[in-house]
């Protein structure tokens, strides 16, 4: 990737799987790199002590912690790509037997806190002329048994990415970025050897792709993009 080395991101998740390995990427490349996750042990120990790393221990669900987001990205005073990669799995049930404050539960973390996020960070977002960026499923254009509240979620996900990015006129993806060796993954089948699945930081040059050419808004699967660095 061709940049300045004043590029800011926010990933959420940072402290773990997917988001992790997205972070690390970027820091590595000479981004700065805003990063939030709930337990904050987790968080300053996965990340290195340094000055373009801001880590924020909270909810991304919580108000006054969206707001702490915004402030370290006015500090930069630009914002050049949003990551919803935070994400919260929900229950494994059939539909019929989810209560609507489990629904809602999902729903807040999963689509109402990227909604707010955003709508906070697109001045700086549009002004940078960045990418927006959430990170999906394939659940959410399948039809996969007890994973329907999940699988809402992140079809509601894709649509809220993707007409923010037709309404204000910035690149904006959703990106499934398949089966992974993440807690989360492990959680949805409990009790069961998930080694085969490939780990986060695989996935991270073909996300990256995004982010190195001109492909149109959309939805993605990473798999379908060539990474960075390999030819078309």
């Amino acid at each position: 990737m061709t940049r300045s080395h004043n590029e800011v991101a926010v990933v959420t998740g940072g402290s773990a799987g997917l988001g992790l390995a997205l972070a690390t990427v970027l820091l590595e490349a000479g981004w700065h790199v805003v990063t939030d996750a709930r337990d904050a042990d987790r968080l300053h120990a996965a990340l290195p002590d340094s000055s373009r790393v801001t880590s924020l221990a909270g909810d991304v669900r919580d108000r006054d912690h969206q707001d702490a987001i915004a402030a370290a990205v006015a500090r930069h005073g630009r914002l050049d790509l949003l990551v919803h990669n935070a994400s919260e799995l929900g229950p494994m049930l059939p539909l019929v037997e989810v209560t609507e404050s489990l629904f809602s539960q999902v729903l807040e973390t999963n689509l109402l806190a990227p909604l707010a996020l955003t709508q906070r960070l697109l001045p700086y977002l549009i002004a940078s002329r960045g990418t927006l960026v959430g990170i999906s499923s394939d659940a959410a254009v399948e039809h996969y048994p007890t994973w329907g509240t999940y699988a809402a979620s992140k079809a509601a996900l894709d649509h809220l990415i993707l007409t923010l990015g037709a309404e204000n006129g910035i690149r904006a993806y959703a990106v499934d970025p398949g089966d992974m060796r993440t807690a989360m993954h492990q959680a949805a089948f409990p009790g069961e050897d998930i080694s085969d699945r490939p780990l986060p930081e695989s996935v991270v040059p073909h996300l990256l792709a995004l982010l190195s050419c001109d492909e149109p808004s959309g939805r993605y699967r990473a798999a379908d993009l060539a990474p960075v660095g390999a030819t078309r």
